[in-house]
């Protein structure tokens, strides 16, 4: 997906524009992201996000290798980022317009509730998988 998108917060201190990877988003059911959010993170991988007012944005590193962005005003979730600045994910709520999304994926399925689940199928990772995957795209021997 090539197209610039718009997006921000809720009080609109914060607007931003990114090129999504793909039209699809991700959920993350992990503990972190529910709190952070006040349900699940709807995830969408983003390359060039530019933002207007960066003093506004709050960044919580959350572990050794993520961090949370979120406005320092109306406290509106907007990225997850790796600290070494090596991707992006914005909310998919924070666009603009969210239904040019499809969920396709779900991870840290093994830490979701179990009171709802979503209607599509989507691909579905535990945890131990998500960190395997990226553990292996890091490694330098495994492409």
């Amino acid at each position: 997906m090539s197209e610039r998108l718009s997006g921000g917060c809720l009080c609109g201190a914060v607007r931003f524009t990114a090129e999504p990877e793909k039209p699809e988003m991700g959920i993350c059911h992990c503990s972190m992201c529910r709190r952070w959010t006040g349900g699940v993170f709807m995830a969408v991988g983003c390359n060039d996000v530019q933002l207007e007012n960066e003093d506004a944005l709050g960044v919580y590193k959350s572990s050794g290798y993520g961090e949370r962005v979120f406005c320092k005003t109306c406290g509106t979730s907007l990225f997850w980022r790796m600290a070494d600045g090596s991707h992006t994910s914005a909310s998919a709520q924070a666009f603009d317009d969210p239904s040019v999304f499809k969920l396709t994926s779900e991870i840290f399925v093994d830490e979701q509730p179990a009171n709802f689940a979503f209607a599509n199928e989507t691909s579905r990772m535990t945890g131990a998988e998500v960190i395997a995957y990226f553990t292996q795209q890091q490694d330098p021997q495994h492409g």
